[in-house]
């Protein structure tokens, strides 16, 4: 995940003729559940050049999940295609190819990306059974983690209550 991050970030820099950070924070993991979520989620990397305004269209980017998708390396290729098309309840790659694009050009068409964080901040996203199941697993390192409703399933994040709230200042 580094070298590939590290790569975008110099790829970047270097057609904007720039210096410095390039990524907001450090790598943040989310367990996502394969189904709708892991389509949402799908959709989300392959908007994020599009939401920076770099490109108008996951397909401009060279190094977009969405252009491996769509038209495979023939030699190191990052992503499994029939793994994943499995994971997203499909038999053959080319019905996932077709049913990625759709989802795109869908969200592309509703109106302009917005940032998520469910997919940058919380530990879980899916149904809420799969997120109790994460919550379990990862037993004391989330017990402080709500269960939090969102679109058509859940997260498991932080409270959402600042850290302050009801501090007075005085002593």
């Amino acid at each position: 995940m580094q070298l590939i991050a590290g790569r975008t970030a110099q790829e970047y820099n270097q057609c904007k003729n720039r210096e410095g950070a390039f990524w907001e924070d450090r790598y943040h993991a989310t367990a996502i559940e394969a189904n709708e979520h892991l389509h949402r989620c799908l959709v989300y990397i392959d908007l994020n050049m599009v939401r920076g305004g770099v490109v108008h269209h996951p397909g401009e980017w060279f190094y977009s999940g969405y252009r491996e998708i769509q038209r495979p390396p023939e030699r190191y290729s990052l992503i499994d295609l029939a793994e994943l098309a499995g994971l997203c309840g499909f038999v053959d790659v080319k019905d996932l190819q077709k049913a990625h694009r759709e989802w795109v050009e869908q969200v592309l068409g509703n109106s302009s990306p917005q940032r998520d964080d469910r997919w940058s901040e919380a530990l879980a996203v899916g149904s809420l059974a799969f997120v109790e199941t994460i919550k379990g697993e990862l037993g004391v390192k989330a017990t402080h983690r709500d269960f939090q409703p969102i679109g058509e399933g859940y997260a498991l994040r932080d409270p959402s209550e600042p850290y302050v709230a009801g501090f007075s200042g005085k002593v």
